[in-house]
């Protein structure tokens, strides 16, 4: 198109009066007066909101702040012959006027989505815009009265360029299918079975913005928490739900969320086959048993002095108000609370049969009292989680009274220590035995919950791991984001009803995205060669992408002694550079790169990570993320890294995936037979 193209030149001025108009609408939020307010707290409140106001109205420059354009018509059913604009965020003209961008989330920009030639939603045409650091270059209009869809140059050529730094968001790219997932009501919970490149990350951050959106005043009292497999991925996928003005969504990793709700610190391990027993749901009956089974039928009445007289509450009335709280079901801790209150008022029962006067004081008083306390104590004590873990694996028939009828003698075994710490506290606790500690911390007192999870990678997590994540939704929803086929752990998920259930969403309903749009072809077929081994009730993806992109098999007698000269040859295309290599081969291939420059992934802080163009990659870190090339050393040591053959092929699968347009793989011939 002609720089003097008359459209083009006046849909730039269109963007130069947005981003002054959003300019506008940050100075006049920087001169509210928070003191205003009238109070110190209302103050506070208010220096928050403003403060989040002004960093969503943040304009970063290289980034367009519309990328489509609808125009409706009244003869094709809307209300009125309209223009809208469709960007990341909502700007009105001057003195609050007609919107001149329109939030993508609203109901209004709907169409954009999901409009097309038969059912134009009462829009005759759909404009995408092509953009260059921020600026309009192109602009591609698409005419939906027309019965013919033939496509849009734009929307390929956006999916398919190449990407620096971490992932960004595609509200630009958004597919039907997906749109209808991000826009699902906050009362339904989700499962995505995502293939490769099918945008299931994206999806679920997407539908995140959406939901702190349509519901904003809900999510902001209940919050909103992410839940992702590693810090190297929190960095990756950081930066985008602030692009499209959220903040308020809280990132984490399962591990993080349990060591901040534990208290505890790793500092032990445990080997794949104590992991995964740890990780079975079978472990929450046997911590109930555990917890439960400390309290105790009382063996003396309860004697409350009272002036010159001693009340006595007898040994019956102590189990009856025992009995009656546990068939309430009540929290453990709770439980000993409301035990109190209740010996309490069996002691005012009798002081008022006597003619004495009670009030709710007195019975507070009596509650605290040192023999209240005392029986309290003894017939129902307390326990910390790490003090009852403690017991259970240091003594062989507490966790055999727990684990009779539930755990064979050979496991009961695996789950104890061979040298007891000498205390709780001295305990090297390990990761799977955060999520024991977080069960019985939730027997206890009840694990607060937020108004929605989105949880990435959830193939992963261990059956104990998964009930930790959905106690944090057990009021709220969830979005349960992974792929069976790239379940790269001993204990995680083959059947996503199973997982689901132990979510405590049993009635989520599954949606398998199978259509690539990152993965190029020759790489997702390739790489697919091991779905029937893998994950055989999965359907094979396919890639959507024009480009087949590049696939490039290189023989080599010593796949890590050719990496550097590989690398230099990669590093010298357009986009970010993998470099992905088993764990046990990190040190060998740090060595092979010493002359290049390069960034390891696990090696340096959520800031530095995907800074470089070149990307060092441990094969256990590279799940969910994307490179524009991928150089993959040395497959068979990938495989022969994990405990066994099938986790191995499942990373192997996974490292594979990474590529977006270009993947060479050094191998020395070693490979499974189907890829071969």
């Amino acid at each position: 198109m002609s720089m003097l193209d008359p459209v083009l030149e006046s849909e730039r001025h269109h963007l130069s009066s947005s981003r002054a108009a959003l300019h506008r609408m940050r100075e006049a939020t920087t001169q509210v007066d928070a003191a205003l307010a009238g109070n110190a707290v209302s103050t506070a409140y208010l220096k928050q909101v403003l403060y989040r106001r002004m960093l969503s109205l943040e304009d970063d420059p290289t980034v367009p702040l519309f990328f489509g354009r609808l125009d409706y018509a009244a003869a094709l059913g809307a209300e009125f012959d309209e223009r809208l604009y469709i960007g990341r965020r909502h700007i009105t003209g001057e003195l609050g006027g007609e919107p001149l961008v329109m939030d993508w989330r609203a109901p209004m920009s709907l169409p954009f989505y999901r409009a097309r030639p038969g059912d134009p939603m009462g829009v005759a045409m759909r404009r995408r815009f092509g953009f260059r650091h921020g600026e309009i270059t192109a602009y591609e209009d698409e005419d939906l009265v027309s019965t013919s869809d033939a496509g849009s140059r734009l929307l390929a050529e956006e999916i398919e360029r190449p990407r620096t730094g971490p992932m960004r968001d595609i509200v630009a790219t958004i597919q039907p299918d997906q749109d209808v997932l991000v826009r699902t009501d906050l009362a339904t919970s989700l499962c995505i079975q995502g293939a490769p490149g099918t945008g299931k990350t994206a999806v679920g951050l997407h539908r995140a913005a959406y939901l702190l959106y349509a519901h904003r005043d809900q999510l902001s009292r209940s919050g909103v928490l992410v839940v992702g497999p590693n810090e190297s991925f929190l960095s990756y996928i950081g930066d985008v739900l602030p692009a499209l003005g959220e903040i308020d969504a809280r990132q984490t990793t399962a591990e993080g969320m349990l060591t901040e709700s534990t208290g505890a610190k790793v500092r032990g391990s445990d080997s794949a086959a104590v992991a995964t027993l740890k990780g079975d749901a079978r472990l929450a009956e046997v911590l109930s048993r555990a917890l439960w089974s400390g309290i105790s039928a009382p063996t003396v009445p309860l004697a409350v002095p009272f002036g010159s007289r001693v009340v006595r509450v007898p040994s019956s009335g102590i189990a009856a108000a025992i009995a009656a709280l546990r068939e309430r079901g009540v929290r453990y801790e709770a439980g000993r609370r409301l035990l109190a209150q209740r010996l309490a008022h069996e002691v005012l029962v009798r002081l008022e049969a006597q003619g004495e006067t009670t009030d709710d004081r007195l019975q507070n008083s009596v509650a605290r009292s040192g023999p209240v306390k005392a029986v309290v104590a003894a017939v129902w004590p307390a326990v910390t989680p790490a003090g009852l873990l403690f017991r259970l694996f240091s003594d062989a028939e507490a966790l055999a009274d727990a684990s009779e009828g539930v755990l064979s003698d050979a496991e009961q075994a695996m789950l104890r220590w061979a040298t007891p710490p000498r205390t709780a506290g001295s305990a090297k606790w390990s990761v799977a035995d955060l999520a024991l500690l977080d069960e019985i911390g939730d027997l206890l007192d009840r694990t607060g919950s937020v108004g929605h999870v989105i949880i990435d990678e959830a193939q992963d997590l261990a059956p104990m791991a998964l009930r930790a994540v959905g106690r944090r939704a057990s009021t709220g929803s969830i979005t349960v984001l992974g792929d069976l086929a790239q379940a790269t752990t001993p204990w995680g998920a083959r059947d996503w009803a199973v997982a689901l259930g132990h979510l405590g969403k049993p009635d989520a309903g599954v949606t398998e995205l199978t259509e690539g749009f990152r993965v190029p072809g020759a790489v997702i077929e390739y790489a697919a060669r091991l779905l029937p081994s893998i994950a055989p009730g999965l359907a094979a993806p396919r890639s959507v992408r024009h480009s087949r992109g590049d696939l490039d098999l290189r023989l080599m007698a010593d796949p890590v002694a050719a990496v550097a000269e590989a690398a230099r040859e990669v590093a010298g295309r357009e986009g970010t550079v993998g470099v992905i290599v088993a764990d046990t081969q990190l040190r060998a291939v740090r060595k092979a790169l010493a002359h290049i420059p390069y960034t390891e992934l696990g090696q340096v802080s959520s800031t530095e990570a995907f800074e470089s163009h070149l990307d060092l990659v441990p094969a256990s870190l590279a799940k969910g993320l994307e490179f524009d090339h991928v150089l993959l050393v040395d497959p068979a040591a990938i495989v022969a890294a994990e405990a066994d053959e099938l986790t191995g092929w499942r990373r192997l699968y996974v490292c594979l995936t990474r590529a977006v347009t270009s993947l060479v793989v050094l191998h020395d011939g070693e490979l499974p037979s189907v890829l071969r």
